[in-house]
């Protein structure tokens, strides 16, 4: 049965089944499937627990292959691919009763002395989470919506702290909120548009959507309980698929991750 999470740690409170392999729960989320972020989380912290500590997550690749229910378990399964000096490699499969229901790859780096540049900004004038109302879905994601006129969706979000001090809990927590912006990048894009929140809108909206892959890179630490733009652009819908990308910017205009996920948006079965 599906649970509820009061913390965000109390997401990965999973047991073990055996070598490299952790089962978890789910909680409830209003769309009646597990939210794509909470099992890429999930995943991507059971690859965590096969690595040695000093390595980070700086990237990871999903596949959602079908979705979630929330009142079963999901068993993580990991690979161990590579174990390098510099990086390691990682596998997991997510499972329920139906078969495989996420797919996907980390690599992990040691800390490393190199460069440290931007080659990007942060977008101006972009009024602070302060003076936006909430607009929630859920009881561990705050989000505050920007308004814009451009085809963008940005959002600031925090993810429900404290969360505490281990960097590898806010880069899970950034993977978490990671999946919450894209599809409403690609709804702006297309032609009917937008639906409202929780599916309200005054339009008949005939879509329905889902996230398929997901990719992020991380690029430096940030605390995810602490707001954080969340910026995103659809380059447009093919074949009822569209894709977006954007970042993750600080308050003080810190390019934290980058995110590229292509998500279904198809005629909905009546």
């Amino acid at each position: 049965m599906a649970v509820e999470f009061v913390s965000f740690a109390d997401m990965f409170d999973m047991a073990s089944h055996g070598p490299d392999t952790w089962v978890g729960e789910s909680a409830e989320y209003p769309w009646g499937r597990v939210y794509g972020g909470q099992v890429a989380a999930q995943g991507l912290w059971a690859a965590a627990q096969t690595v040695d500590p000093r390595f980070r997550p700086h990237s990871m690749h999903a596949y959602f292959i079908r979705g979630g229910d929330s009142k079963e378990p999901i068993r993580f399964e990991v690979d161990r691919i590579r174990d390098g000096r510099s990086f390691i490699t990682r596998r997991v499969v997510a499972r329920q009763s139906g078969g495989a229901i996420l797919n996907l790859s980390a690599s992990f780096q040691a800390p490393e002395e190199a460069a440290d540049e931007t080659a990007i900004s942060m977008p101006d004038g972009v009024t602070p989470p302060e003076d936006l109302p909430n607009n929630d879905w859920g009881g561990l994601i705050q989000r505050r919506p920007v308004e814009s006129d451009l085809r963008r969706a940005r959002t600031w979000l925090r993810v429900k702290g404290p969360i505490g001090d281990d960097s590898l809990m806010h880069i899970l927590a950034h993977a978490y909120a990671s999946d919450d912006i894209p599809t409403e990048a690609v709804e702006l894009t297309h032609p009917v548009g937008r639906p409202g929140f929780n599916g309200e809108s005054t339009v008949d909206y005939p879509y329905m959507g889902a996230s398929l892959d997901h990719s992020v890179w991380f690029h430096r630490d940030a605390p995810a309980d602490e707001w954080v733009l969340h910026d995103m652009r659809s380059v447009g819908v093919y074949g009822a698929r569209g894709l977006a990308l954007g970042e993750i910017w600080t308050r003080g205009g810190v390019h934290v991750a980058t995110m590229v996920q292509e998500v279904l948006l198809r005629e909905a079965r009546r």
